[in-house]
């Protein structure tokens, strides 16, 4: 993302970071940014209110945190774009898409996005690649000569350890009780947030647990229903399920891959269908009660190369 964002920002007038919650979208942001507004304060709401046209705010660099609290700010920084912002005037990141943007403008060639995900392996500082994959598709590495010392156990401890970096170094106890906290913030209250009631908790949490079990999958959401069941022997209608499914996806807190085959043909590839991805895989293992030593046993064993995948 930091790669990216510099190869963009002294191009565009407006970019904004979406991805789910800790996944460190405000400080990667403020870095480029020379004024931080974040919008689930009402003072700082008030302020836009007085000034629709960000005259305050000429020649810096405006990161608006947390834009989905007020909605019409993405057409506030739309017309600006329109008008002839510098490159690199907004930044605009969230954890969620707003249900309410009924009237609003898409953005589309205005506003440009940017999906950032959990830190992966190399992000963490406990290795380093020495084998790219731009280099293996131009045949420009040689993998005879590289070894790599982290081993299958390690892996699964890097899966389970998770790639927000707020979570980084916490030992076991610690890491669980935030997985925990931060499941049920979704469903307590982010889902909430975004105009949905959950009515069973349980119902919702059963079903992650099933997407969960069909990481790396395209296992059918019908499938995914079976296997969701509350504790009093009731199953959410396909609509309810449905809805969760759109609301978790506003939270990023799914993440499809597309499907792919090695076919010329297009029509072949588009009918491909994505593979299930929660957002990290470390929320996925902890859905289904599995730890490093659980992935590497006979328990969980089946789970550990989808997980690899991710």
């Amino acid at each position: 993302m930091d790669r990216e964002l510099d190869d963009l920002l002294p191009h565009l007038s407006a970019v904004a970071i979406d991805g789910p919650k800790g996944v460190g979208k405000p400080a990667t942001a403020q870095r480029r940014a020379d004024t931080v507004l974040s919008l689930d304060r009402t003072s700082n709401v008030a302020l836009l209110e007085s000034d629709f046209d960000f005259d305050s705010f000429r020649g810096k660099k405006l990161l608006l945190d947390e834009w989905q609290y007020y909605p019409k700010v993405w057409d506030m920084v739309r017309r600006a774009v329109d008008q002839g912002a510098p490159a690199g005037s907004f930044l605009l990141t969230g954890s969620a898409s707003p249900y309410d943007m009924a009237g609003s403008h898409s953005g589309a060639g205005r506003v440009v996005s940017l999906r950032m995900r959990p830190m992966g392996l190399h992000e963490r500082g406990q290795t380093t690649p020495t084998v790219f994959l731009s280099d293996l598709l131009a045949g420009e590495a040689d993998i005879s000569t590289h070894r790599s010392e982290y081993k299958l156990a390690d892996y699964m401890e890097a899966i389970v350890a998770s790639g927000f970096p707020g979570l980084a170094g916490l030992n076991p106890r610690a890491l669980r009780a935030q997985l925990e906290g931060y499941l049920m913030r979704v469903i307590d209250r982010d889902i909430p947030e975004l105009g949905a009631e959950v009515r069973h908790p349980l119902a919702l949490r059963k079903w992650l647990a099933a997407y969960a079990a069909a990481e790396s999958s395209t296992t059918a959401y019908s499938k995914l229903l079976d296997a969701t069941t509350g504790g009093d022997g009731t199953q959410p209608s396909e609509k309810t399920t449905r809805t969760y499914r759109e609301h978790l996806a506003k939270l990023w807190l799914l993440d499809p891959v597309p499907g792919w085959v090695p076919a010329l043909n297009a029509f072949t590839r588009l009918q491909q269908s994505p593979q299930h991805h929660l957002a990290d895989p470390a929320l996925a293992a902890y859905l289904l009660g599995l730890d490093a030593s659980g992935l590497l046993s006979d328990r969980g064993s089946h789970m550990a190369g989808p997980f690899l995948n991710h």
